[in-house]
């Protein structure tokens, strides 16, 4: 019971952080290009509650793959269409990227200063969690970004891919987002999914703590 509480506290923080800061970018960056939908329905805000999914927040916990609500975008107030989508699509998965980059320089930072840090209960007490909460917030980001990036409906990869996509695609591509959350269960139940984002999330791990 107390390791569970314990994974809970320090895997809240950055998952709360990690989704709320995707969704934001997402509705962020649509309003600026025009786009009031996610402002006027309550969603242009930095509170977890608003973002939260309780679903994709508990698949955080349980298999380390989440999700939060999306953010509403209207694509007819945008000028450009197509590539104002692609914007808007790209704006969660950098966030989450720019997180990961932040997470690990926390982490680098955290691994040189420790030594100076006098090893006393208390002050254990704070570093340790604290450099397990950022390694956390590391992998987390990572996720959130490499799985995004999938070309499949309705993730952010298939916006971005539907926004270079020649004019005669388009449509057929975006009628496959009605089989897009079964193709992505699918792929998650029968470990095809964790086979392909897992490596690349332990190399980008690797590579931002190097």
């Amino acid at each position: 019971m107390n390791e569970l509480l314990s994974n809970i506290i320090i895997l809240a923080p950055p998952i709360l952080l990690a989704l709320t800061l995707h969704e934001y970018a997402h509705g962020y960056v649509a309003y600026r290009l025009g786009d009031p939908t996610a402002k006027s329905s309550g969603r242009l805000t930095l509170n977890p509650l608003n973002h939260l999914d309780p679903l994709g927040t508990l698949a955080f916990f349980l298999i380390h793959i989440g999700w939060a609500k999306p953010v509403p975008v209207n694509g007819a107030y945008f000028r450009n269409g197509r590539k104002d989508m692609l914007w808007v699509a790209l704006a969660g998965p950098i966030t989450n990227l720019v997180l990961a980059v932040l997470s690990a320089a926390a982490a680098k930072a955290i691994m040189f200063l420790a030594p100076l840090i006098p090893a006393t209960p208390m002050a254990q007490a704070v570093v340790l969690p604290l450099f397990e909460m950022v390694r956390a917030s590391i992998w987390i980001n990572l996720v959130l970004c490499i799985f995004n990036f999938l070309p499949i409906p309705p993730l952010d990869g298939s916006r971005i891919l539907m926004g270079i996509l020649p004019d005669g695609y388009v449509r057929p591509f975006a009628s496959l987002e009605r089989y897009g959350f079964v193709l992505i269960l699918i792929l998650a139940v029968t470990g095809v999914l964790s086979s392909l984002i897992l490596p690349l999330i332990s190399f980008a791990e690797g590579l931002l703590l190097s």
